[in-house]
């Protein structure tokens, strides 16, 4: 009897081992985790411009700007027009960051938003690797992006000639393209690193930046250009062109 006992309990052994392959081949090991989704770097949140910023809402670095013989022309012509914004027109980019209002930052799968409080304009960028859409000319442009790291690469372009890059007047053709690199170097600041390139009214691309604070306690609100503003009706004021 304990002779057949001890078989049958050799033959169970052996049969358990012939089958655990089969077994653990069919269910992972209990240490395996789903993929994760892709990281990246928290923008999100209201921003506002930060110390001199605040001041000064001219891009330009210093200096004298390469200009193109078109663009010092259209430099002075926009010196004597009335600011494009006091005609309720959308102030566009990279002007948009130099304005004393706050925007928010918010990341999507796919996509990144920037809700401007001023004129309430919406950003939509595209992170999906599509190609820039030519149907028409924008105030803000056609925004497509990338991660690369901890900082968030917009590339825009198809842009009309409407507006003005700063409130300094310094002007852009429809041959604008920009590209922002927009990052967080701590917990309570925003950097924004824009180059400009536009062959037509400058003859080398350059450089501008901004720095904004975070704002976690603000909301954004709604701004209706023409019902605060002061110079749309203006008997004085230029027609649009």
């Amino acid at each position: 009897m304990t002779k057949r006992l001890t078989l049958l309990a050799a033959a169970m052994i052996l049969f358990s081992l012939i089958l655990a392959p089969a077994n653990t081949a069919r269910r992972p090991p209990k240490s395996a985790s789903a993929p994760q989704a892709a990281k990246f770097p928290d923008l999100s949140g209201v921003w506002y411009m930060h110390g001199k910023f605040g001041v000064n809402r001219d891009l330009s670095p210093g200096g004298d700007l390469p200009f193109t013989p078109w663009g010092l022309e259209r430099m002075k012509e926009n010196q004597r027009e009335l600011n494009p914004d006091l005609r309720c027109l959308p102030p566009g980019v990279p002007r948009m960051w130099t304005l004393p209002f706050p925007f928010e930052i918010i990341q999507l799968p796919g996509r990144v938003l920037i809700h401007y409080e001023q004129d309430s304009i919406v950003r939509d960028i595209r992170l999906d690797g599509r190609a820039h859409s030519a149907e028409l000319p924008l105030y803000t442009g056609d925004s497509t992006g990338k991660y690369e790291g901890d900082t968030l690469v917009v590339d825009t372009t198809e842009f009309n000639d409407k507006t003005w890059l700063d409130s300094a007047g310094h002007p852009h053709s429809d041959q604008l393209h920009l590209i922002e690199r927009i990052s967080r170097p701590s917990h309570d600041v925003l950097h924004v690193e824009i180059a400009i390139d536009d062959p037509k009214t400058y003859s080398k691309p350059w450089k501008a930046e901004r720095v904004f604070d975070l704002k976690a306690d603000w909301e954004i609100s709604e701004i209706v250009c023409e019902e605060n503003n002061t110079y749309l009706n203006a008997p004085d004021a230029p027609a649009d062109k």
